[in-house]
């Protein structure tokens, strides 16, 4: 099986406070809406202290081009982006050794807030010392699901190539998307709970000669699944002035309805049941989508603890999320078999499942 080698994780140095978004959206927001300050009751009740973003607060309050935004996308991508890989293969608290860059055969970048050709692991090949033939794969448009399926593209890719060694690069700036002129409840909802952040995991087969310093995941099985004529759910709207969020208020009750189906067929077809997994890695998309799992799937209020700290911390950074709680889980050291289910939500509307063993 596939094994999730090492993870590191880093976010952009400016740190807001929930309250200080609030106020922010308040001023920009207070002419448009009649019930502002009914609606910045999102800002309360979402769970979040604090969040990461790439610009001082008050970049914020101005419009900025579309061009410039990307341009700031690609700057803060490649140096988050290296910063995260080399944090990655030197990683001691899971490596029994560092990885050089010349091991790595394959580079899957996930992203979905900003656009870059060449593409950005392109340009921080130009940084790192990688060999000149490793093969990229960047994937667009995955959203908050984009982690999850990223390890599982880089798990179908290492059963197809043993002794390989693959790089899973999540790097999101989702607050440089933020349109300050766009007056609608999913840019106010948006700007409550959005965050930047980047992740990096190595996955490597079971050819891949690196030692381990601890118990590490490995991935047993994996699903993907496409909600038929749902792209309304969640998503970009573009324009020339560049990505518009698209966020349904439907999606906990989706996720009641469509979720717990979906992993109980996952997990039957694995021969396990909900009552076997130990861990649940779940993307904490929002409270609501948290308590949604937990009503889904007959966990309690403990199995969604790690995904709830990290929301608290800071805030949805989309697709490295959940890697973020995937980390903690790691340096928690589960015992040897212990199982655990990784679940990320997106934009199709669709999911990814992974079901993990600890070795």
């Amino acid at each position: 099986m596939p094994v999730i080698q090492s993870i590191y994780t880093t976010v952009p140095e400016h740190e807001i406070r929930q309250d200080d978004a609030a106020g922010l959206t308040r001023r920009l927001f207070k002419e448009k809406f009649k019930d502002i300050e009914r609606l910045l009751r999102v800002f309360d009740n979402g769970d979040i202290e604090t969040r990461h973003v790439a610009m001082p607060l008050e970049w914020y309050e101005e419009n900025h081009p579309f061009g410039v935004r990307n341009d700031l996308y690609i700057e803060h991508a490649v140096r988050l982006g290296a910063e995260a890989i080399s944090g990655c293969l030197k990683n001691d608290r899971f490596l029994g050794r560092e990885v050089d860059f010349r091991e790595i055969d394959a580079i899957f970048y996930v992203s979905s807030s900003g656009i870059a050709t060449p593409s950005i692991e392109a340009r921080i090949m130009n940084k790192l010392p990688f060999r000149d033939d490793v093969k990229r794969i960047p994937i667009w448009g995955l959203g908050c699901a984009g982690g999850a399926s990223g390890i599982s593209r880089a798990h179908d890719y290492c059963l197809a190539h043993p002794g390989h060694k693959v790089l899973v690069l999540c790097v999101e700036l989702c607050s440089l998307t933020f349109q300050s002129e766009d007056y609608t409840k999913s840019n106010l909802v948006g700007a409550s709970l959005f965050a930047d952040g980047v992740a990096c995991a190595l996955v490597t087969g079971d050819g891949a000669d690196i030692p381990s310093a601890s118990t590490l995941p490995n991935v047993r099985s994996t699903v993907s699944k496409l909600m038929p004529d749902s792209e309304d759910v969640m998503g970009w709207d573009v324009d020339d002035t560049g990505l518009h969020v698209i966020f349904s208020k439907s999606i906990p009750a989706i996720i009641s309805e469509w979720l717990g189906p979906f992993v109980h067929e996952f997990l039957e077809t694995n021969g396990i049941s909900p009552r076997d997994i130990r861990h649940f890695v779940a993307h904490p998309g929002g409270k609501k989508v948290l308590t949604a799992y937990e009503e889904a799937l007959g966990f309690d209020r403990g199995m969604t603890d790690v995904s709830r700290e990290i929301l608290r911390q800071y805030g949805n950074m989309s697709s490295p999320t959940v890697l973020f709680v995937l980390e903690q889980f790691m340096l928690r050291q589960p015992a040897a078999g212990e199982s655990g289910l990784m679940a990320a939500l997106g934009p199709g509307f669709s999911g990814e499942l992974l079901l993990l063993q600890w070795r």
